[in-house]
């Protein structure tokens, strides 16, 4: 265990931050999860831009990486059309 103040500070703040990432990745899992599941186009053009808007909010604080946002605002992208 440390013994620096310091040190005792950080690992509170890391766990804090974890659970706050944790929370917010779980809750844009899901909600990807919810628009692959929409087999509606009406329903998943109207479910994509919250989705899209959340994973550009993760990227920006760096909960995701801004490449894997790309790839599944790409791929959600691709599954919408492919609805038709």
């Amino acid at each position: 265990m440390a013994n620096h103040k310091s040190s005792l500070k950080r690992i509170r703040q890391e766990e804090k931050r974890r659970l706050h990432n944790r929370y917010y990745a779980k809750t844009m899992r899901n909600a990807v999860r919810k628009l692959r599941a929409t087999t509606e186009k009406a329903a998943a053009l109207e479910m994509y831009p919250s989705v899209q808007k959340a994973l550009d909010k993760l990227a920006k604080i760096n909960v995701i990486h801004a490449n894997k946002a790309a790839n599944l605002k790409s791929k959600l992208a691709k599954y919408i059309q492919k609805l038709g």
